[in-house]
């Protein structure tokens, strides 16, 4: 009998999971704004993957052309061309996925490191959250922007130390959003139960903390995930970025400075994709806020 009543009881939390992840499907469709950011989204994450499949980085991305230098928008190049001859329309599509890995593998990194540090501090709170959030608060007293330039700085301008300066960055983000987020729910009867029957306080806040508390952290990770993609353009910009010739957005805008005046179109079109791609996710961020938010149901 006991078997069979758990058998049940389980059944009916996977059937609440469900209708739960349902409504909140329901909510997020909705939005029309919302839906029009993952529509973007997901055409920019297929451009992501299939990019690199497509075009040679060799021949068709880096190599340079100089019998087509500047040539305007026309049906063999749609974006044109730039000072070396590059097809700007395959080099926007090839940095899509530059941008979008940096992004995603860097709020992947701050993201973990968050989780651990965010749910000790709100879970066991006391001098723990004390230590934990002092240290979180010195990062956040230093400009983000300031903090990776100083970093990418001391280290060099390669893609891996653009990921660790804004993982640094976004650490305490991540670590702030993550404790208020198991401070809400550590108290819970559950997490009662749980300390009762002797679990561990590791598998309580992965088991039960953690999975109660993802609605706030999967926003932050969408809008994070934007934020990442504008700073490394910024860097990149300011040629603290990742080196040339990779094409990447925020360096084929600062190239294109120089021709600015005769040439508008070498910056319309990689400023437009950094315009769209994070329009798009702030977008999808704020309807899955929307989506999320237990006051809304």
């Amino acid at each position: 009998m006991s078997n069979a009543s758990a058998n049940v009881e389980n059944g009916q939390v996977a059937i609440k999971k469900k209708s739960q992840v349902a409504d909140v499907w329901r909510r997020l469709c909705r939005n029309k704004t919302a839906v029009l950011g993952l529509v973007i989204v997901c055409l920019l994450v297929l451009t992501a993957i299939f990019s690199p499949i497509v075009f040679d980085y060799d021949t068709q991305v880096t190599k340079a052309d100089y019998g087509n230098t500047l040539q305007a928008p026309s049906a063999a190049h749609p974006f044109g061309t730039d000072e070396m001859g590059r097809d700007i329309l395959i080099r926007v599509m090839y940095g899509t996925s530059i941008s979008l890995s940096i992004g995603v593998v860097t709020v992947i990194v701050a993201l973990a490191i968050g989780l651990v540090l965010g749910s000790a501090a709100g879970y066991f709170g006391g001098k723990v959250d004390m230590v934990i959030m002092r240290i979180m608060d010195v990062f956040l007293a230093i400009p983000g922007t300031l903090l990776a330039i100083c970093i990418v700085a001391s280290l060099g301008n390669s893609i891996p130390n653009l990921v660790i300066a804004q993982a640094v960055s976004a650490i305490p983000t991540f670590s702030r959003v993550v404790r208020g987020a198991v401070m809400t729910v550590r108290d819970a009867e559950y997490i009662e139960a749980a300390r009762a029957v002797g679990a561990k306080d590791a598998t309580i806040i992965f088991r039960d903390v953690l999975p109660n508390s993802l609605a706030p952290i999967i926003v932050q990770t969408t809008l994070q995930v934007a934020s990442v993609i504008l700073s490394i353009a910024g860097l990149s910009f300011i040629g603290l970025g990742i080196p040339a010739p990779t094409p990447e957005w925020g360096a084929m805008l600062s190239a294109a400075r120089a021709y600015i005046r005769d040439y508008s179109y070498m910056c319309l079109f990689p400023g437009l994709a950094i315009m769209v791609t994070i329009l798009s996710l702030n977008l999808l961020g704020d309807g899955l806020r929307d989506a999320l938010d237990p006051r809304l149901r």
